[in-house]
């Protein structure tokens, strides 16, 4: 897929893929008017709208075409929706999972941390062990 040729035999950049990650949007949009707006580019298959407090304000469209995807991103990037400017991008798969296993790694960190008490600042450490903030550089 990353060097699909479409409709005018144009190669498309390997980010390029149906599946759109929308960003900033007003958190009262309902799924009605995301498909008013989204819609005018082609045949949408699905939108997915963020309700967690994580994910509000983001959305996924899913279209049915990567040109019509692509034709959305290029046009409604920047494009103001209640005085919020969209923020839409291609997603990719692959950095999605990468944060999230980050985030699993930090998850774990911090309970080893709390299991063997440990403290994540050497200097917040020491200055709670010896009383006094030590000095760092020069004599």
């Amino acid at each position: 897929m990353a060097m699909a040729r479409g409709r005018t035999g144009m190669k498309l950049p390997p980010e390029v893929n149906r599946m759109l990650y929308i960003k900033n949007l007003p958190y009262k949009i309902t799924t009605e008017e995301m498909y008013d707006i989204f819609g005018k580019f082609g045949a949408i298959r699905q939108i997915r709208i963020g309700n967690t407090p994580e994910t509000r304000g983001t959305a996924f469209v899913i279209y049915e075409d990567i040109f019509d995807a692509k034709n959305a991103c290029e046009h409604l990037s920047g494009f103001n929706v209640c005085n919020r400017y969209l923020v839409v991008l291609y997603y990719q798969a692959t950095k999605a999972w990468r944060r999230m296993d980050t985030d699993k790694q930090k998850e774990k960190l911090e309970e080893v941390k709390d299991r063997y008490g440990l403290g994540g600042d050497i200097d917040k450490e020491k200055e709670r062990q010896l009383g006094y903030t030590p000095r760092r550089g020069g004599p």
